[in-house]
């Protein structure tokens, strides 16, 4: 047989194939996986819009950046990374549907990575908001943003890890934002403040960062965030409570671990001059057992307790120093950034 007589024979059986069988339906081609991310797709992505963004720099000039955005409320509201929207009091949303609409920048809270913009003009579908501490490993989850301007892009991964942590700095105050999620969905440039989903469309976190080749994170979407979130909202800052010290863990004595029943408290490496804590009478190398009746075994435990309503309240705290178990009481102030 020639190489042309091949090639006619290989055109017939494909016609034939092709009339014989007509190939999978739409339902058929897709499998669990693909009907969970398409799903997921579809309620989503009209609630995501693409951010654009023009900040003043040094000398007058403007620098142009990009991002992305949730919608939480059907009258405007969406929440974003707090890093987009840096430097900057308004932009325009760009929405699935084709509306360019503009926006201001309602509250900004660095030390959270989260902030609230609301849409002028707007009737917006929002995405309903999960819950990520009910997330586990190896779920499915789904990240819409706009990655590279690319508007309505959707990536989907797993949930590679939990429990993940990254430094935040607003310039004068620094924290740890806790419980962060860690997924394998690609991240990319214009992904942050865009939406992490779960399998049922629901908001689990608010992409933020990539943290290294096939990893990305996001602040998860908890009863700590939504705090956070409302108080944005309602009043465009979140309030925290500071005493003033800076500390880590360490080894309780073995004699105090075992009348406290606990092993570890939280070592007192500085005091920071006229603070709430200098007042009350902490000094280096104190060892804080618990704040206001909550045990505390490393700084995490200190700064979740650091909220806006125990500022002006006379908290008991005690201590171990030289041998000695000590009650001090201290009150928290508010931190200003």
């Amino acid at each position: 047989m020639s190489s042309i007589q091949f090639v006619d024979a290989l055109l017939a059986d494909a016609d034939r194939d092709q009339r014989a069988d007509p190939g999978p339906s739409d339902d058929e081609a897709l499998d669990a996986y693909s009907r969970v991310v398409s799903g997921v797709a579809e309620r989503v992505i009209g609630s995501v819009a693409s951010l654009r963004i023009s900040r003043r720099l040094p000398g007058g000039r403007q620098a142009q950046g990009s991002g992305s955005a949730a919608a939480i409320t059907p009258d405007g509201f969406l929440v974003t990374s707090a890093h987009v929207v840096e430097g900057t009091d308004k932009g325009r949303a760009s929405m699935a549907d084709g509306r360019e609409l503009r926006f201001e920048v309602v509250g900004r809270d660095a030390l959270s990575d989260l902030a609230v913009i609301r849409a002028s003009g707007a009737d917006l579908e929002p995405v309903s908001l999960g819950n990520a501490d009910r997330l586990r490993v190896g779920q499915l989850v789904v990240a819409v943003g706009n990655p590279m301007g690319l508007a309505g892009s959707v990536t989907a991964g797993v949930v590679s890890a939990l429990g993940r942590s990254f430094p935040t700095s607003d310039g004068r105050a620094s924290r740890l934002v806790e419980n962060v999620i860690q997924t394998d969905a690609a991240l990319n440039p214009g992904n942050s403040g865009g939406a992490l989903v779960d399998g049922r469309g629901s908001m689990v976190g608010v992409n933020t960062a990539v943290a290294g080749i096939g990893l990305g994170l996001a602040v998860p979407i908890n009863a700590t965030t939504r705090r956070i979130i409302a108080a944005l909202m309602r009043e465009g800052r979140f309030r925290r409570a500071f005493i003033g010290i800076a500390g880590g863990s360490r080894p309780l004595p073995p004699r105090v671990a075992q009348v406290l029943d606990r092993t570890a408290g939280v070592e007192v490496v500085q005091v920071v001059d006229g603070s709430p804590a200098a007042r009350a009478g902490l000094r280096n190398e104190d060892l804080i057992i618990d704040l206001d009746g909550v045990a505390v075994t490393d700084a995490g435990d200190l700064q979740r307790l650091m909220v806006g309503e125990r500022i002006g309240r006379p908290l008991p705290l005690r201590a171990f120093r030289g041998g000695e178990l000590l009650e001090l009481t201290v009150v928290p102030a508010e931190l200003q950034h």
